[in-house]
């Protein structure tokens, strides 16, 4: 029997690790790739090249698949509803999407939903970036609401001097500025939810970030009450039903102790997500199979994790241009450690590649981080 063909828009590491989650349920996979040398298109055999932001690429691409969901948030959202009036599946639809792809939409939307919020303000001008630091009090952050990601698209305003100095983000579209929040660490709460309304969410994650990228992720969060916990997967689950959200969603949060509940959202994003990658050794059901069962409308399956403490570490481009020939040390440094491979080229600060190590029941935390960040370090530095 043939199963229905997913499609998938962007050919980066997501979807490439969505591959083998849809070939062990049955399923094909077709990505809409960027370019015949990026990840997926290297790993799946039906990969045609195309323009995202076309929409006649986008039908053409779409045509016969079951459903088509996303690597990325870029895709234009014009483009997307066009797609479901046609009657194309589109999982997340654009009327979720939407909170991912615009920080400003999202900070809404926060709002209304009465979550706990950073202060924030849609500015126009240097003069109301100004006016916001006064009001507030510096410093503060500006983003580009549209397009940044991993620290792209966000300056820190610490006086009306750099607010000036920014005067070239100013070409008429909006701003967004908020509050520096004074946090104690990054979380992430990650969950799942099928069109259906069923549910998932996955234990709490704590988030190390180096130059605005994710570096570490360590899952569950160690040390954290656990009615923030519960507090924070309520938002995301609750996030994710308001908004109609298919397949993962990661609500990026920042420890807040003593204030609120205990967190403040960051950025939301509708897909498999960095901080969710543990899961793949660390989970009964990983999110790259769970966000395929949620696009598809099957079961979701449950989310217990299988260990008391797993560690997540990027891989970024460092020295070593040859990642086939460190493998072969870099494996021989731990055995339980499991290497994840993204097929890209190595350029500097790039993300090719994490590990994931999982931790026994009596083995100090930092042991296990250790034991991640070595075969890292084999890999980048060889």
């Amino acid at each position: 029997m043939t199963f229905p063909l997913i499609g998938v828009v962007g050919g980066g590491q997501l979807a490439r690790m969505m591959l083998p989650e849809a070939n062990h349920l049955g399923y094909r996979i077709s990505v809409l790739a960027e370019g015949t040398d990026v990840s997926t298109a290297l790993a799946a055999p039906e990969s045609p090249v195309g323009d995202y932001k076309d929409l006649e690429t986008l039908r053409a691409f779409a045509a016969g698949k079951a459903v088509v969901t996303f690597d990325h948030e870029h895709v234009p959202t014009e483009h997307l509803h066009a797609l479901l009036a046609e009657g194309v599946n589109v999982q997340p639809v654009p009327e979720a999407l939407i909170y991912a792809q615009d920080k400003l939409e999202m900070r809404k939307k926060i709002e209304e939903l009465g979550l706990p919020n950073p202060r924030w303000r849609e500015v126009h001008s240097v003069e109301e970036l100004s006016a916001f630091g006064h009001e507030i009090g510096f410093p503060v952050i500006l983003k580009t609401p549209r397009g940044g990601y991993d620290g792209k698209g966000v300056a820190f305003v610490n006086n009306d001097d750099d607010a000036a100095a920014l005067s070239s983000w100013f070409t008429g579209s909006a701003l967004l500025a908020e509050e520096k929040v004074n946090f104690t660490r990054e979380l992430s709460a990650l969950v799942a939810r099928r069109p259906s309304g069923d549910a998932r969410a996955w234990p709490v994650v704590h988030t190390i970030q180096v130059d605005g990228v994710c570096d570490e992720v360590i899952a569950p969060a160690q040390e954290l009450p656990e009615e923030t916990v519960e507090a924070a997967q309520e938002a995301a689950l609750s996030i994710a039903h308001a908004l109609g959200v298919t397949g993962v969603m990661a609500a990026e949060l920042f420890e807040t102790p003593g204030v609120g509940p205990g967190f403040m959202i960051n950025e939301l994003a509708m897909r498999p997500h960095n901080t969710g990658h543990w899961t793949q050794n660390g989970s009964v059901t990983n999110q790259f199979e769970q966000h395929l069962r949620a696009v598809l409308d099957l079961p979701l399956g449950t989310t217990d994790v299988i260990a008391p403490v797993s560690v997540m570490k990027n891989i970024l481009g460092g020295s070593n241009p040859n990642l086939h020939n460190a493998l072969p040390a870099a494996l021989d440094i731990d055995s339980g450690a499991k290497v994840h491979l993204y097929g890209k080229g190595v350029k500097p600060g790039r993300k090719i590649g994490h590990i994931n190590v999982i931790g026994g029941r009596d083995e100090n935390i930092e042991h296990v981080r250790a034991r991640a960040a070595a075969v890292a370090s084999a890999l980048r530095d060889a």
